[in-house]
């Protein structure tokens, strides 16, 4: 019994101190229900909808303690201030927010401000969604609106936070005002709508545009924003719904200064379609060899030049659409280590049916001696290929006859490859294996509707990389061989000018970017599986 009651009162001493430790933690008795209730405006100063304004400051009223999240980007005001206001609290909570204008207002203008998500609550961080304030300098508040969608003219999302902007077409408008004029109308898609709608608006004439902003300047900066635009002056009132679909445009012809990144390297990039013409005004013995490259999957260009002595080379970069643009640089050589050969295998050691083994180098490729390469598969069993130089990509292709279940093995011996500076590669091995078909699956697509060609089939994997291609001329099925098993997606571009290729769109040019379509959601493959697809082409 004596132990009992010591058992007993050592069970009540543990109960009171975990009593006692609930007691001293906060927050709601009994672990009560989160607060999901978003702060409430309760009085504006001067009221919402206030005709004749002409103050200065507004404070707006909250029926609880609120702060201010990412109020730079939720923020947005039409039409557009040229100096933006001062606002708070910034850092802390109250019970109300001040805006402070420091423009002078237009006169007769409806202005609206919405605050997007930026209003929430200090303890839950519950958002007040998009409350938005009105007031006019005028006798009345103007009550038209205008509506549509928002799409990306490559991808199958569009990006978050996409301006929409209204310019207003008088007898001083021209298409260049977006360069250098604020839009007399925005809003903003935030971070998840794809739709947009434009309240508050006078009857006039209008110019539509969408922009992702990077500079958030509401001007459309053609080296960095992405732009989406109606050609047609848009008249309000209407009742139409706008798409606008963004596209990158290709910059304006430009250059940067060219300059040594080692001491038999030159490296000067361009803006837009065309590469300058570049000539070499430095005169140089015979002895020194120059040979001017594109950089893979950039927009430069790489003057490779052998040992010379000169305290600067002058060169200069021509627009090859303009024969009178021409910019002269002179640059002063570096003492640094000059590049060496390195090659590489692509791709990896697994290896594809359908994958082409490529051999890279990080300098020219001058010269491919095919007698100092041997192939074979793992049992010593002799392999015949042909190994093809590509100057334009700077490698070369090794093309032979692959066999499931197997395993490969490539050898360059001293001599197989030749950069330009007459160096030549170490003895260097690489191995590949490939799997079984069983492994791999099959997609057959075809397509109907009214589709017109040519047509670029593009699958791409999970992450919107491009995995196959197929052109179409005309209609036919499409068949993707030896795929990994995964989710993939299809997307169709419409090659109207029949190049080969997406072309993007110019605004001045009045020209949208070519029509591109998604299949409808993914389309998962399966090891050993093949899959037929229709995809129905709508307008």
């Amino acid at each position: 019994m004596r132990y009992l009651g010591r058992i007993l009162a050592l069970l009540f001493v543990l109960c009171t101190l975990v009593a006692l430790s609930h007691c001293g933690r906060r927050g709601s008795p009994g672990g009560g229900p989160l607060d999901k209730t978003p702060p409430a405006l309760i009085k504006a100063e001067p009221p919402n909808n206030t005709t004749g304004f002409d103050e200065t400051r507004i404070r707006l009223y909250f029926d609880e303690y609120i702060r201010l999240e990412d109020i730079q980007n939720q923020l947005i005001i039409s039409p557009p201030l040229k100096n933006k206001p001062e606002i708070t609290p910034l850092g802390g909570a109250r019970k109300y927010v001040e805006i402070r204008i420091k423009d002078t207002l237009l006169e007769n203008t409806t202005y609206t401000f919405n605050f997007g998500q930026s209003i929430v609550d200090n303890n839950e961080g519950n958002p007040n969604n998009f409350l938005t304030y009105v007031f006019s300098t005028g006798d009345y508040i103007d009550s038209l609106s205008l509506s549509g969608a928002i799409a990306d003219a490559y991808k199958l999302k569009p990006d978050p936070f996409i301006s929409v902007m209204l310019h207003e077409v008088d007898t001083a408008f021209t298409d260049s005002v977006i360069y250098k004029k604020l839009p007399y109308y925005i809003t903003n898609t935030l971070d998840s709508a794809v739709t947009f709608t434009l309240n508050n608006l006078k009857p006039g004439s209008y110019h539509l545009i969408a922009l992702k902003d990077v500079g958030k300047n509401n001007l459309f900066d053609q080296g960095v924003d992405k732009i989406g635009f109606v050609a047609d002056t848009i008249t309000l009132p209407t009742d139409s719904a706008y798409v606008l679909r963004l596209f990158k445009e290709i910059p304006n012809y430009g250059v940067l200064p060219p300059s040594f990144s080692a001491s038999n390297k030159i490296v000067m990039g361009y803006y837009g379609d065309s590469p300058p013409i570049v000539s070499l005004l430095s005169e140089l013995p015979d002895s020194v060899k120059t040979k001017l490259s594109p950089e893979v999957g950039k927009d430069s260009l790489n003057l490779w030049i052998t040992p010379f002595d000169a305290d600067s080379l002058v060169l200069t970069l021509q627009n090859p659409d303009l024969e009178t643009q021409i910019d002269t640089f002179s640059i002063k050589p570096i003492t640094t280590v000059r590049d060496s050969m390195l090659l590489s295998w692509s791709p990896s050691r697994n290896l594809n049916f359908a994958d082409t083994v490529f051999l890279k180098g990080n300098l020219p490729i001058l010269e491919v001696n095919t007698t100092k390469f041997q192939m074979m598969q793992e049992d010593s069993v002799s392999v015949a290929f042909k190994a093809i130089l590509d100057t334009l990509s700077n490698r070369v292709h090794i093309d032979f006859e692959k066999e499931a279940d197997q395993v490969y093995l490539i050898d360059l011996y001293p001599g197989a490859v030749t950069d330009f500076f007459g160096e030549t590669n170490d003895t260097l091995r690489t191995r590949f294996t490939t799997g079984s078909p069983e492994d791999y699956g099959v997609l057959r697509l075809n397509l109907q509707g009214q589709a017109t060609y040519p047509i670029l089939v593009a699958l791409l994997d999970e992450k919107d990389e491009l995995v196959r291609s197929a052109y179409l001329e005309m209609s036919k099925e499409v068949e993707f061989k030896s795929l990994p098993p995964g989710n993939y997606r299809i997307r169709l571009i419409f090659d109207q000018n029949g190049n080969g290729r997406w072309d993007t769109g110019n605004y001045l040019n009045k020209l949208q970017p070519e029509r591109i379509l998604f299949y409808p959601g993914t389309i998962e493959i399966r090891a050993n599986w093949e899959k037929v697809e229709t995809f129905i082409i709508r307008d």
